[in-house]
């Protein structure tokens, strides 16, 4: 499911996602953790700094994604290495 080249909004992404219990992956920090802060619940957010190292950021979310139990409700920030 690629919904980032379809003019869906933010909150809408996180719906489907939630539906299909999928966690969303963005480099738009500021809005996705706005709407973490606004959702009573979703399936998880993953929000990303831009690292033109994709190899380091892939290793990075995977760590970071690996020690949860769950993203259901989780907000888990990645951060450039």
């Amino acid at each position: 499911m690629d919904l980032a080249e379809q003019a869906i909004s933010d909150e809408e992404i996180v719906k489907i996602a939630s539906e299909q219990k999928r966690a969303v992956l963005t480099l738009n920090r500021k809005d996705f953790k706005r709407l973490h802060n606004n959702l009573s619940s979703h399936s998880g957010i993953i929000i990303c700094t831009f690292d033109a190292n994709f190899g380091a950021l892939a290793q990075r979310i995977h760590e970071s994604i690996n020690v949860c139990a769950s993203l259901e409700g989780q907000l888990i920030r990645i951060s450039r290495g």
